[in-house]
């Protein structure tokens, strides 16, 4: 009867959905927004390109996942040298750590801006409530506040919709992409690139498939059960298409809104998503400002909980602790407790004066280090025959996933040549 109900088709929805989500964090609506506040509509075309890319390295990272029953971090200790994974896994958590803190801060200035007060009281709270959400909660209860909480990015559809568009314009410029090399295209394409295509994606959507796995008493990895093999990698396939479509639809929207209010009224410089809800009210309306500002709590209450979580579920596996969390903080001190200190380091960032924004270049340059050589490995482990026996790559994964991989290589590349110029 299970098979024959109509909320069988909601089962779709998950891991995929709250991944993409993730990826729109304060931190990532600060680089769209700067792309669109310093060149318009002429870097909406990323958003094309990088979706099919997007989707094809998350939908390799949760086939790893769900069919061999253990995340990333599990799996690429069976095929790598140890100390290789350790020093993947302190960069993913450094990296982490920043991103957190921006984040934290990013949503304290935008609670400031909706009801006043001090930032850094507002930062406490929402890392409070981002902790308690994780070590509080089951598994069961977390994902669908998580899922609840992808809700917030329909803030950034809402500001478009009271913004003048030149609708034709923005199309054009998203299917045929104006490119220019000049040092300034160039870092902020790899921003946007980096933003999009970030290592902790990987790591959690594949942990969360696993979560999601032993969550379901008649699941099973598809290693041990592969007659569930149709149903959950279509399914997997689905949930991860429409969520990397949702993450990149909001992302354009985000760039849209700030290319047609912020560029257009020769605002081109934009220090923090805070500063973006703020500068929106004189142009395009308090309704505008507000809801930009309310989607970047929103969804940085859905991401740093990803953010410091795939950081824990790395570790944790990495060292062949208890990971899960279903499991009580006395079962999974490490994995808590990575938990705990990445949120705690993250806030501790806020009250130091350091720029968020050269923070989260640093974190950028960190991702973009770690996210080529983890989505080589992810590839190789992806054709391994001995690892996932009749479930490798189809050729077309292949190709986009490789295709991925090289035009992340092109943009560390780049980012490092941009680097050098600064």
């Amino acid at each position: 009867m299970r098979g024959r109900s109509p909320l069988r088709w909601l089962r779709i929805f998950g891991p995929g959905i709250v991944t993409g989500a993730s990826d729109d964090d304060p931190s990532g609506i600060a680089t769209y927004s700067q792309a669109g506040a310093q060149f318009g509509v002429g870097l909406l075309w990323t958003m094309a390109l990088t979706y099919p890319l997007m989707a094809a390295i998350q939908e390799v990272s949760a086939r790893v996942g769900r069919v061999t029953g253990h995340g990333l971090a599990a799996n690429l200790k069976r095929a790598y040298p140890r100390w290789v994974l350790y020093l993947f896994v302190g960069m993913l958590v450094i990296a982490n750590t920043i991103n957190i803190g921006a984040d934290i801060g990013a949503m304290g200035a935008a609670a400031q801006l909706l009801g006043g007060g001090s930032v850094l009281a507002w930062a406490a709270l929402f890392s409070g409530i981002s902790l308690v959400l994780q070590i509080r909660m089951r598994y069961g209860s977390y994902a669908r506040v998580l899922l609840v909480l992808t809700a917030s990015l329909l803030a950034y559809v809402a500001a478009a919709a009271v913004v003048n568009v030149h609708w034709g314009e923005a199309l054009w410029s998203t299917v045929a992409p104006s490119l220019r090399f000049d040092a300034a295209s160039l870092s902020m394409i790899v921003a946007v690139f980096g933003t999009t295509i970030s290592p902790y994606l990987f790591f959690w959507q594949a942990s969360q498939e696993v979560e999601d796995e032993e969550a379901d008493p008649g699941a099973r990895p598809l290693l041990r059960a592969p007659w569930q093999a149709r149903w959950q990698l279509f399914r997997l396939r689905v949930d991860t298409l429409v969520g990397m479509a949702a993450s990149n639809l909001i992302a354009w929207f985000i760039m849209l809104t700030t290319a047609f209010t912020l560029h257009a009224s020769g605002i081109h410089d934009i220090d923090s998503a805070a500063q973006a809800a703020a500068a929106l009210t004189p142009i395009a309306g308090r309704f505008a400002g507000l809801v930009f500002a309310a989607g970047i709590i929103g969804t940085g209450l859905l991401a740093v909980p990803v953010l410091a979580g795939s950081a824990s579920y790395a570790a944790a596996e990495a060292f062949d602790c208890p990971v899960g969390l279903d499991c009580k903080p006395g079962e999974a001190k490490l994995f808590y407790g990575v938990i705990a200190g990445s949120t705690i380091a993250g806030f501790a960032l806020t009250l130091t004066r350091i720029n968020p924004m050269k923070a989260l270049i640093y974190s950028a340059v960190i991702n973009g280090v770690v996210a080529v050589p983890v989505m080589v490995m992810i590839m190789v482990l992806g054709t391994n025959k001995a690892l996932l026996r009749d479930f490798v790559l189809p050729p077309v994964l292949r190709f986009l996933g490789w295709t991925a991989t090289l035009v992340m290589l092109a943009a560390a590349i780049a980012m490092i040549a941009t680097l050098g110029r600064g």
